[in-house]
């Protein structure tokens, strides 16, 4: 009865913000609105992880199949698209390579800013490590 329970949270959620998005004709998504409805609830603690813990992690667990459907729906526009499917392929490449790339960096910086490396060792071997350190710079 709980797994019931938690799938009707977030649905409710997903239909508000459906509801939300036709009523005020906004450009974004009603399932976007949603998601960020129940992202703020859980944050304000209106709802609790556990309230919908179970059934989002299998979705989350189950997320590939349910792109299935869009990914089979492009079909239906395939004449549309058929002069132009390499540029989208092209494009789909590039950035996901850069969104990888920023991403990297953006974690090196947060772990050179945040993680300590340092070791803690003799006085006469820690000069020996900072020459060592400054050599692979």
């Amino acid at each position: 009865m709980d797994i019931y329970k938690q799938l009707l949270y977030i649905l409710s959620f997903s239909f508000l913000g459906e509801v939300l998005s036709k009523v005020f004709t906004l450009p974004i998504p009603g399932s976007v609105i949603g998601m960020l409805l129940l992202f703020l609830a859980l944050q304000f603690k209106l709802l609790k992880v556990k309230d919908v813990e179970t059934v989002g992690g299998f979705l989350l667990g189950n997320l590939s199949i349910l792109f299935l459907p869009a990914g089979v729906g492009i079909m239906v526009y395939f004449p549309v698209i058929k002069d132009t499917w390499w540029l989208l392929l092209i494009i789909s490449l590039l950035t996901t390579a850069f969104t990888i790339g920023f991403i990297g960096l953006i974690v090196q910086g947060v772990k050179r800013k945040f993680e300590d490396n340092s070791v803690d060792l003799p006085k006469d071997r820690k000069d020996d490590a900072k020459s060592v350190s400054r050599t692979y710079k």
